[in-house]
């Protein structure tokens, strides 16, 4: 009698104990507190000056889609939008006509060059050819996806190299012909990390798995980095836009070296605004400094998105949040960067790299 006595005590006890306790028990991917911190500042729905989106895919470019995008545009203060996934041959001309027939100034499209089992002899003259076409056809510059240094192979079924020589012609021909190449090289160091507590992309390894890399898969990714760096050093003539900032948004010393030591490199924001808003001082400095350099790119298009990267660019507000929770688990900061700057990340330095855009769109 006296066990049971006890039980039902203990029982009871559990059952008088206050919900907090109970709710001690959390993962970190659940926890994600809402500050109770009180500070000036507002979101940023619109973008103080019209800005061009150098970094934007888009499969779907019919003639009514585009016209979906472009009421989204507006909302933003979006001038023009780069969709680099084009593609080539057909695909890309059919998307070339569909924007001549709609909003011919409001859209343009670089094209895509499939690196799969390259190999010696004409490869890279036929490839450099199709390009050309390409270009003619409206492309205003090159896309090169992450698959080249990642996952593509040649036609021995080896990794194939960024640097390369079969793919010079390619590189040569853009200069030839006067168009920008937009790069995407390797992704985040921290994906080559150790997946452990110390590792800042620990949440989204643990939720996209298939992002882990290693030394071995496929290659240690300094080696990846520095091989997009001597195809820009090894064509001075060629203007490379930097995606993501090159993955050195976390170590912007290292980048400013980088861009002293490569003059036609550019840099492109997408996908990295978190790494910026957690250094703004800092970041602030370096864009005064880089300012002809860099340029405004998102990466995925969801509209609801663009705030945070007016926010950051735009304000000087303190400790607001970011939208993406397994990308960055800290606060965002404003750069409070001057107009001059603005324009030029905005829209002047892509006006001067992607040929025939509209200029009167920012006038």
């Amino acid at each position: 009698m006296k066990k049971l006595n006890s039980l039902i005590a203990a029982a009871t006890f559990v059952i008088a104990l206050p919900q907090a306790v109970f709710s001690q028990e959390m993962s970190f991917e659940e926890y994600n507190p809402t500050s109770t911190l009180v500070v000036p500042g507002a979101e940023i729905k619109q973008a103080k000056f019209r800005f061009i989106d150098v970094h934007s895919h888009q499969r779907d470019m019919s003639v009514e889609k585009l016209g979906s995008l472009l009421k989204d545009m507006e909302s933003l203060n979006e001038g023009v939008m780069v969709n680099l996934s084009g593609g080539s041959g057909e695909s890309l001309k059919e998307k070339v006509d569909n924007i001549q027939k709609s909003y011919p100034n409001r859209f343009v499209v670089f094209a895509n060059v499939d690196f799969e089992g390259a190999d010696g002899g004409e490869w890279g003259q036929k490839a450099a050819a199709q390009l050309e076409a390409d270009i003619k056809n409206g492309a205003k510059g090159l896309k090169v996806f992450k698959s080249l240094g990642l996952r593509n192979t040649d036609a021995s079924g080896n990794r194939l190299a960024i640097d390369d020589s079969r793919l010079d012609p390619i590189w040569a021909k853009c200069a030839e012909m006067g168009v920008p190449v937009l790069i995407h090289a390797a992704d985040p160091k921290s994906f080559w990390d150790d997946m452990d507590s110390d590792n800042e992309r620990w949440l989204e390894l643990k939720t996209h798995p298939r992002r882990k890399r290693s030394n071995t898969d496929p290659a240690p990714w300094e080696q990846i980095i520095q091989e997009q760096h001597n195809v820009f050093k090894r064509h001075p003539k060629t203007k490379f836009i930097n995606a993501h900032m090159g993955w050195h948004a976390n170590n912007l010393g290292k980048l400013g070296e980088l861009l002293d030591e490569i003059p036609n490199m550019n840099i492109g924001i997408s996908a990295v605004i978190a790494e910026l808003g957690r250094q703004p001082q800092h970041a602030r400095e370096f864009f005064i400094k880089y300012q002809d350099r860099i340029l405004f790119g998102k990466d995925s298009w969801n509209p609801d998105e663009f705030p945070t990267y007016f926010r950051v660019l735009e304000s000087n507000d303190e400790y607001f949040p970011y939208y993406k929770k397994y990308h960055a688990f800290w606060a965002m900061y404003g750069l409070n960067l001057p107009d001059e700057v603005l324009k030029k990340v905005y829209y002047e330095n892509a006006l001067k790299l992607i040929p025939g855009l509209d200029r009167t769109l920012f006038e």
